[in-house]
């Protein structure tokens, strides 16, 4: 039996994720629970930001939606298979810039993946929108979770472009 895979920035990587996917709970648990952010309905923050509740039920920007309890756990799976791909990753992580990165990705996959356990979809609650000559145009809804996946996805481009450490995904198996 090949034990778990475990590399030098692992412990680095995986408090990342822990400390992305505890911090996305906590934030939408107080705006549901506390701040009562579905009683309030659309709250103003900003000129150009509101708080409100949406339920993703697809992925990335609601692409295929799933109504079912068999599709939202299909997504589930789909997601706990691309978290163990990063974990791989992750344990042979070559800089701590990749360890941060990766850990940012699996923080928030996780925190999306609980939400699917517990809520009928994602919960995103995050609302860029700006007007325009009296027209107002609404960018997508999201969550802190999603954030990190981005900033995560941005770390590992900027060293693969720029950071001279290439950030390179393994060549080999689990």
């Amino acid at each position: 039996m090949r034990p778990m895979p475990w590399g030098p920035l692992s412990r680095f990587g995986c408090g990342v994720a822990f400390i992305s996917a505890a911090a996305d709970q906590v934030l939408k648990f107080w705006l549901i629970d506390i701040f009562d952010l579905g009683g309030r309905g659309i709250v103003t923050v900003t000129p150009f930001l509101d708080l409100v509740v949406a339920w993703n039920t697809g992925i990335s920007y609601g692409l295929f939606p799933q109504s079912t309890a068999l599709g939202q756990w299909i997504l589930l799976a789909i997601k706990a298979a691309a978290v163990v791909l990063l974990w791989v990753w992750l344990a042979r992580s070559p800089s701590r810039l990749t360890a941060l990165s990766l850990g940012l990705i699996i923080g928030g996959a996780i925190g999306n993946g609980i939400d699917r356990l517990h809520w009928p979809g994602v919960m995103d609650f995050a609302l860029f929108h700006i007007a325009i000559g009296g027209a107002r145009y609404n960018w997508y809804v999201f969550n802190l979770a999603d954030t990190t996946i981005v900033a995560g996805v941005l770390g590992l481009m900027y060293e693969v472009l720029i950071g001279g450490t290439a950030a390179k995904a393994p060549r080999s198996g689990i």
